[in-house]
């Protein structure tokens, strides 16, 4: 074909020939846009540190709020960084402009042990913090004097600090759903935003209850029981060792009661240990009375299960594990030597007391099976009443401290299950005695000391 000097034909052919440059730059443009928008945003987030979530969390409540409030702050395009209320520093607070604390109380007003190490090296301390705005969500139970004690202890030390407040703290009674409602509001004000994600906790299932034997007939103590349950389902959900459920009782259903869960998921059921707690005037516990007394086998009960990622074996799964308990408490040490019996782990110290060896020797038979078969290496059970002074576990630990101090050096974790009045504050003691308290911290912050006390 011949082409003449004809314009029409010549500015269709630029025509073309511009479209298909066009054609051809438009991916290399993409990119470039791409990589500035990214470098725009690297260059703003080290401008600004974000947001810092700190959670401090014993059974994994606070926690679990925390995840969604990071999960909110990013639907509104926020950036932000969950952490460990003791994982924070000096430079940290001192850096950030907004942080979130969202809080426990442990017992009467103590730090929840995700806090000890905070309290204990910033909180005895006076820091300048002007330049930090910051807000509080505490959780606690109002049945304890000094309810939400550790959430308003922090609230007024960062005050203290010059830190000013976002809004006014809110505090959660029992996993209430209006206070969570208020904070979940702020936030959304805060971060400009009413699309957030959905809080709403899991919806209980449906389990029967299958089996129920007391353990302890003639005790001096309140009576314990044995339940397994199944879901209604047929299908057995997933667990670990260490994790909890949730039960909510039919006369106050909107108060859910959490249990160790005293099986793993190859036993084909949830078993409880459940102590029936009796009231001054003769009446039982909501959940515990119904439970042990009131719900008949084969009868439908309101279930659901929590991790609880604190008690978890996690990364002390191939260690040695020292398991220290009483009481009810053998619950959450039972899933654990389970899973590691599964697991033909052997190297496993169990402390544990209660009243009396002839009625309070909770699943004697399975503790001696696998002394016996070689999965559980030292036993130590200490009847308090068994001999005219009284005696308790940590006791027995104090008498084995240099045994203590070998398992340590092998690398071994501690775990702590029971009643935090008198079990757990003297097992706290007599370790810091054997270890000494910088250890004893230098455990708890490596995951290596794991309590589940109530």
């Amino acid at each position: 074909m011949i082409w003449t000097n004809d314009p029409t034909r010549l500015m269709a052919v630029a025509g073309m020939g511009a479209a298909y440059a066009l054609v051809c730059l438009a991916p290399i443009l993409r990119v470039r846009r791409k990589r500035l928008a990214a470098e725009r945003a690297k260059a703003e987030a080290a401008a600004s540190p974000g947001w810092i979530i700190a959670h401090a969390s014993q059974t994994g409540n606070a926690e679990e709020l925390a995840q969604q409030t990071l999960a909110t702050l990013k639907l509104a395009g926020i950036p932000a960084r969950l952490a460990e209320l003791s994982e924070l520093t000096e430079q940290d607070l001192q850096s950030a402009e907004r942080i979130l604390f969202l809080v426990s109380t442990y017992g009467e007003g103590d730090a929840p042990d995700a806090a000890a190490a905070f309290s204990g090296r910033l909180m005895t301390s006076t820091l300048a913090l002007p330049q930090l705005h910051y807000a509080v969500l505490a959780l606690g139970d109002k049945s304890y004097a000094q309810y939400c004690g550790f959430g308003r202890a922090l609230d007024q030390w960062l005050q203290a600090q010059g830190a000013q407040s976002l809004f006014p703290r809110v505090e959660v009674d029992r996993s209430s759903a209006a206070a969570i409602a208020q904070w979940r509001q702020q936030l959304s004000h805060l971060a400009g935003t009413s699309d957030a994600p959905d809080w709403s906790a899991p919806a209980f299932d449906e389990w029967r209850l299958s089996e129920r034997v007391q353990l302890n007939a003639g005790s001096a103590g309140a009576p314990v029981y044995h339940l397994e349950l199944e879901p209604a389902s047929g299908t057995l959900p997933d667990w670990q060792s260490g994790d909890l459920v949730q039960v909510a009782a039919p006369a106050d259903p909107s108060r859910a009661r959490e249990y160790s869960i005293a099986s793993i998921p190859a036993d084909g059921r949830v078993h409880l240990l459940v102590r029936l707690h009796t009231h001054g005037d003769g009446s039982h516990g909501v959940a515990s009375g119904w439970l042990t007394q009131q719900a008949a086998l084969g009868q439908s009960v309101q279930l659901r299960l929590r991790a609880h990622k604190r008690f978890r074996l996690e990364g002390n799964a191939e260690r040695p594990l020292i398991l220290i308990g009483n009481g009810s408490g053998i619950a959450g040490l039972r899933g654990h030597l389970k899973a590691r019996a599964l697991a033909g782990q052997g190297r496993n110290w169990l402390l544990f007391g209660e009243r009396n060896a002839a009625h309070d020797y909770h699943y004697r038979a399975e503790l001696d099976g696998w002394q016996r078969d070689g999965l559980l290496e030292k036993l130590d059970m200490v009847f308090s009443r068994d001999q005219a002074e009284r005696r308790y576990v940590q006791d027995r630990l104090t008498e084995q401290a240099s045994t203590l101090r070998e398992w340590i050096a092998a690398g071994a974790a501690i775990y702590i299950c029971g009643s935090l009045e008198g079990m757990a504050a003297g097992v706290d003691a007599a370790l810091e005695l054997a270890l000494g308290r910088t250890q004893l911290d230098d455990l708890a912050a490596t995951g290596r000391y794991r309590r589940d006390v109530y």
